[in-house]
């Protein structure tokens, strides 16, 4: 387990770590589900009904996706816009 943090930098970067984590585990979970309605859409094409289902399946996976990218693309932007640059350090006000 990871000590607690000792500022506020340092609660930050666990924040953003924990936010990538749950960010990675919905882009995978959106490409398997329109994966796996590919995979229905194809194996099931005499079957109108299940046919149909692999149909909604790739549907919600591409919105899904889509709706993650365009997230991912908005706190780029966001982040670029208060200076913060992807793998650098958080910038904080310093005592001098």
């Amino acid at each position: 387990m990871t000590a607690a943090p000792s500022n506020f930098p340092e609660l930050v970067k666990i924040f953003l770590d924990l936010i990538k984590a749950i960010l990675s585990l919905v882009m995978l979970a959106g490409v398997l589900v329109f994966f796996w309605g590919l995979v229905k859409f194809i194996a099931n094409s005499s079957d109108a009904k299940e046919h149909e289902e692999g149909k909604k399946f790739i549907f919600w996976g591409l919105i899904s996706l889509f709706v993650i990218f365009s997230l991912w693309a908005i706190v780029g932007v966001v982040l670029g816009d208060f200076g913060i640059t992807p793998g650098g350090e958080i910038p904080y006000i310093r005592d001098n």
